[in-house]
């Protein structure tokens, strides 16, 4: 017997009586696997429609239009001239993560194609999928390779992450795009410049986007809270802008998961959703290491690390941010911040971070002991 649904059991007894059967039920047995497949569709619309709601709002909010992006001017205008003299060269698009790189050729791609023929002109690839050289001689040769009959002009290939393509794919890439170069453009957007190959750089017009400033996010942002009804205070949007360091797509995502998990948005609730220590931790984390003795001190912060699931990483970004506001000595500001970047390099190496830790504590210890000598 599988299962143990209602009607296994009756299955199984009518194959060992066979002759004594209740009369069926033709037309409930005949609607139910209708009515059950019914059920099954409005409830998984309802939660692909819940799913989507939730996870889509990043591409529900990127800019359809190059008029609708929000940073790199002087980028856009030059794009916006390449189109409109039909003269688009092959691109190369580089910088940070979330400052628009995607965006913007999606939204030249909207421009140059309409709906009905964007699937058949652009090909969009995310090379960290397929980073080898199969990649290159396969779908990208396949698609460069062919003319559409009923429309003018050349199609567009999109390999997104292209830093992640291995030495022999870019050098395959590299004779594709000189080959097909009439009938296709390329537009290569990565993250680091240095691991694309300069063979690959010198037959594209390269364009840097950096990170996007406070003053360029917030108003987006607020735009964001606004259409979904977020409930939000200035702490909690100056603590998203500080956190996602200019990277829109961080900001949102930030924004949308503090909302769910904790209905208002504020500084303290960005701070523990994303695990990031509060101001107030770190408060007390420079006075432990300052006023109380090595043991003391090194116990107080394991504790509240280990209760707050902190990361010492995360823990030396915020000190390194409030040391500049504490009155210490240049040349002891400048031996401190030299000895916690040493501790970051090791944390970096894969060393363990209790040892970091009492090496961070015993740090501050030494620049007390500096200050009072000095005092005295």
């Amino acid at each position: 017997m599988r299962g143990s649904d209602a009607g296994t059991p009756r299955l199984s007894w009518q194959r060992l009586h066979p002759g004594s059967l209740p009369p069926r039920r033709h037309v409930s047995r005949q609607s139910n696997p209708q009515q059950q497949r019914r059920h099954r569709i409005d409830r998984g619309a309802v939660v692909r429609g819940r799913y989507r709601e939730i996870c889509v709002r990043v591409e529900k909010y990127r800019p359809q239009k190059l008029d609708d992006l929000i940073s790199h001017k002087d980028i856009l205008s030059t794009i916006q001239r390449f189109i409109s003299e039909e003269k688009l060269p092959h691109l190369l698009f580089y910088g940070p993560p979330g400052t628009g790189k995607t965006s913007t050729i999606l939204a030249c791609a909207k421009q140059l194609y309409k709906e009905k023929e964007f699937n058949s002109m652009v090909l969009e690839l995310n090379a960290s999928d397929d980073r080898g050289i199969d990649v290159v001689r396969g779908p990208v040769l396949s698609f460069a390779s062919t003319r559409t009959i009923f429309k003018r002009g050349f199609k567009l290939v999109i390999l997104d992450e292209a830093d992640a393509m291995t030495q022999d794919a870019q050098n395959a890439l590299r004779r594709v795009i000189e080959k097909f170069t009439e009938n296709t453009r390329f537009c290569l957007i990565c993250n680091y410049l240095s691991k694309i190959i300069p063979a690959l750089q010198s037959r594209c017009t390269r364009f840097r986007f950096g990170p996007l400033s406070p003053d360029q996010m917030i108003p987006r942002l607020e735009h964001v809270v606004q259409q979904e009804s977020i409930d939000i205070n200035p702490g909690g949007m100056k603590a998203i802008v500080t956190l996602s360091s200019g990277d829109m797509r961080r900001s949102l995502n930030i924004l949308q998961s503090t909302s769910m998990a904790y209905g208002k948005v504020t500084e303290d609730t960005v701070y523990t959703c994303t695990g990031h220590p509060l101001r107030s931790d770190i408060a007390n984390i420079l006075d432990w290491s300052l006023n109380k003795d090595f043991t003391t001190a090194y116990k107080q912060i394991l504790q509240l690390k280990t209760l707050k699931g902190l990361a010492l990483n995360d823990i030396l970004t915020e000190v390194h941010l409030l040391i500049h506001r504490v009155d210490f000595p240049p040349a002891i500001r400048i031996g401190l911040l030299i000895k916690l970047a040493d501790i970051e390099h090791r944390l970096a190496s894969g060393t363990d971070e209790k040892i970091q830790l009492s090496s961070m504590v015993a740090a501050f210890q030494a620049v007390r002991d500096m200050v009072v000598s000095e005092a005295s």
